[in-house]
Formats: C-alpha cells, structure tokens, sequence
C-alpha cells in the first residue's frame, strides 16, 4: 500500500512517523475521514475546510501541501476507486511533556478500500457524557479515547454503537457518527451548541429536509425512527436502543427516504 507523508508518496513500510510525534504522545492532532466513490473524494472541499477549523482550534499550522492533489495521488497509487480515506495532521515532532516545538507538523493521506456497514445498527445510551462546554467540542481530534471506551461499553452490551448525552443530560451523538430521531414524521438532531461534531453527512441531511431540536433521552425512548450518519455509513437506520426496538424495530419510512435522496445527492455532485 502506498501512503502520502509530508508531501511524499511512500510505500507503507517506509513512511516513518519519529516516536516524538505529539500526535502518537499526547493525542495532540486532528484529522478527517471521507468517502471516495468512483475514484472521486466526495465533499473534499467541505472536510479540508473543517480539518483548517480543526487544526485552528488547536493552533496547530496548516501546511500548504495540495491536499486535492495528494488525495488523488494515493488512490491512483493504490488503484482504488471505492474507498474510505483518512487525513491526519498532528503538531509533529515535540519534546517531552506538553510542550510544543516550532517544527512542522506531520501530515499523512490513507486509502483503504470501503468496507460496507451493516444495513442496520444497534446501540446503547454510554455512561460517558461529552461535555459541551469544552473549548475542544466538535473539534475532529485524534483524542477518542472517550469514544473508545463508549464503543467497548456498547459492545460489551451486545449492541453496535453508543449514544452519548452532553452534561446537561441531552442527546449528543455517536462515537463516530451523528445521530436522528424521527418523530411525527420529523427527522431531528442535535444542536451543534449540544457538543457534536458539525458532520459534513449531517449537513448534508439537514438540506434534505431534517432539522435541529435539543432532543432528551425521552425523545429516544419515544422515537418512531432513528438513524445514524457519517461520510463512511451516510444513513444508517439505528432500530434498537438499550435492547428496545425503535418504533418497529425495522428501517422506517423517513429514515428510507432520507437515505434514498442522499444516495441521489451524492449521485448529482460527483456527475
């Protein structure tokens, strides 16, 4: 496999990371994950413009490498038409301790071929809580450890994915994915303000026709549909919560929709 590492397309057994790298020490990075169909990133744009947000939040500089270009290098490289790709950027090489050095970051583009999700998900309500008022809400950092330990509670419960509330006791989201509920016919998700990642495939719904609601665990418990999006999994029914079905139990009428135009929208954009 080939990677591309601080401007240069390597072969994965020699891209080098130095053990000193902030990102592997003190989880002090940023990074994006998107969908790449038919050899075409999907909404590169839109995550590049999120990953300079990131790497702002976290005073980390920029580098002026062509990301575009980089991307397409690999999946050329690697001859990949389907994929999921990653973008990393870390502070780079720094002392020990939380101290920073004035060197360059690090840098890296991955491709790996897309591995399809289950048609449908399951999940629990995780014991963690995200904290909206952090500084470092909906920022795209490398540091999940919190979402490690909510994905090893879920699956522990036999259960796929974790839902987490923010400490004002609302809906949040998931470990790696926005989160729905339909009800009355109406898709809703949470305030940006609740604590969760500006997902690009959540904005992508809400011009679809869903909208923001501060939504309670009550509201899970109440809902007709629910589902989960990401750039990997667009729009995946979630039918059971805490080993109860969600409304029927099976993908519902709002959630097939919602799935069906944003398929289309993809369709449209890439031509």
């Amino acid at each position: 496999m080939k990677v591309w590492l601080d401007g240069a397309l390597l072969d994965e057994e020699a891209a080098r990371v130095p053990v000193s790298d902030h990102g592997f020490l003190v989880g002090d990075g940023v990074f994006e994950t998107l969908r790449v169909y038919g050899g075409e990133p999907f909404a590169l744009d839109e995550h590049l413009s999120r990953l300079r947000e990131s790497a702002a939040a976290m005073r980390i500089p920029m580098p002026q490498n062509d990301l575009a270009q980089a991307a397409a290098d690999v999946l050329r490289a690697n001859g990949l038409t389907e994929a999921r790709m990653r973008i990393t950027l870390t502070s780079g090489s720094g002392p020990p301790g939380l101290a920073r050095e004035n060197g360059m970051p690090t840098l890296l583009v991955v491709a790996l071929p897309v591995v399809p999700w289950p048609p449908t998900s399951t999940a629990i309500v995780s014991r963690l809580r995200r904290d909206q008022h952090n500084p470092l809400a909906g920022v795209k950092t490398v540091s999940l450890a919190e979402s490690v330990i909510a994905l090893a509670e879920a699956r522990d419960a036999g259960a796929d994915e974790a839902l987490l509330l923010n400490v004002a006791g609302n809906l949040c989201e998931a470990t790696t994915a926005n989160v729905f509920v339909v009800r009355g016919g109406t898709a809703m998700t949470p305030p940006l303000d609740a604590g969760c990642l500006a997902g690009i495939t959540r904005a992508h719904v809400l011009e679809l026709g869903a909208v923001e609601r501060t939504l309670s665990p009550e509201d899970l418990r109440r809902a007709e549909e629910a589902f989960l999006t990401s750039s990997t999994r667009e729009v995946q029914p979630l039918v059971a919560i805490d080993g109860r079905p969600v409304g029927t139990g099976e993908p519902g009428a709002v959630t097939q929709r919602l799935a069906e135009a944003y398929s289309a929208m993809v369709a449209a954009r890439l031509g």
